[in-house]
């Protein structure tokens, strides 16, 4: 009752309510303390906890395993007596031989050992076989065309076996990626860093694709050991040369300069491999009738006269 009574009394005391909110409402920032800071300080340290992880894990596989093999002596002299040493540094043929899953100097080495060494080695196997094991009759001209022509494809072997295992490769990767991709979703969206996350998806995607967990776990050590993390994701394109990993390889990239989010971006090129990989195979299976024509009319059609039409022979032939 007094204070309805005292009107002044209320104003006062509202008045000062609300500079003590205002004052609070000001200060209160200030009282708070700075939380982004320390969660990003946080995170950083998290993430150095993680390179320091991988790394000890790196080193104490590293007698066990090791994806570098140190080139072979024999190889390194027959490139450095035949003056090789310019095209061993060519980028591209290591480029090439990554993709197809050879890594380090040694297949470098190796594979141009073998394009220099299998002509000659065609030639003297195809010459043996035709001038003494099976002589051919035919004129001496055409044994000698038959026997360069030999000797020409030899130097192309040991590229046709590249291109051969690095295509194999990439259809590998390409089948398993979406999948990968939808691990990697969950992970991103469960709250894992982007080095937990392909760690665990390699370790998940192994016994569907052992060659994507290769790449996967090779790329995690590069997140752990390079200081830029872009030429981690761009080794990543290029070592598998597959559309779909690029792609996501330009959204990692992408996410980690402008800080946008990665789910939405996964979740839109996860389906889109998915619906790549439905298209691949509707196309294979629509090419499959032109492909049967022809067996069918060399081996089934004969097969079926046969069946109907001989009855009606038989039957022709017993009547008098």
């Amino acid at each position: 009752m007094d204070f309805i009574d005292n009107p002044e009394l209320l104003i006062a005391i509202a008045s000062a309510l609300s500079v003590f909110a205002a004052i609070v409402v000001v200060a209160w920032p200030y009282l708070a303390g700075d939380n982004l800071s320390a969660r990003m300080k946080q995170v950083s340290s998290e993430r150095e906890r993680i390179r320091a992880r991988e790394r000890a894990k790196l080193e104490a596989d590293k007698k066990q395993a090791s994806l570098r093999v140190e080139p072979s002596r024999w190889a390194k002299n027959f490139v450095d007596r035949f003056n090789l040493a310019k095209q061993a540094d060519d980028g591209e043929i290591a480029n090439k031989l990554r993709m197809a899953g050879l890594r380090g100097q040694n297949p470098v080495f190796i594979f141009l050992v073998a394009r220099l060494l299998m002509p000659g080695v065609m030639l003297v196997v195809t010459a043996l076989y035709i001038f003494v094991l099976t002589p051919l009759d035919q004129p001496a001209m055409i044994k000698i065309l038959i026997v360069v022509v030999a000797a020409y494809a030899g130097y192309y072997l040991p590229g046709l076996y590249v291109k051969n295992r690095t295509t194999k490769r990439q259809t590998a990767i390409r089948r398993a990626w979406p999948d990968a991709l939808d691990l990697l979703l969950i992970c991103v969206e469960s709250g894992m860093g982007i080095e937990s996350a392909f760690r665990k998806v390699s370790e998940e995607i192994g016994h569907q694709s052992v060659e994507l967990a290769e790449e996967l776990s090779l790329t995690t050590a590069e997140l752990s050991y390079l200081q830029d993390r872009r030429k981690a994701y761009e080794n990543l394109g290029k070592r598998t040369g597959v559309e779909g990993v690029r792609s996501v390889v330009t959204s990692l990239i992408q996410a980690e300069k402008y800080g946008t989010p990665l789910g939405q971006s996964l979740r839109v090129l996860a389906q889109e491999n998915r619906d790549m990989r439905m298209a691949e195979a509707e196309k294979r299976a629509a090419a499959l009738p032109p492909k049967l024509t022809v067996p069918m009319i060399l081996f089934f059609l004969p097969v079926l006269f046969a069946v109907i039409i001989t009855p009606a022979a038989i039957q022709v032939m017993e009547i008098p």
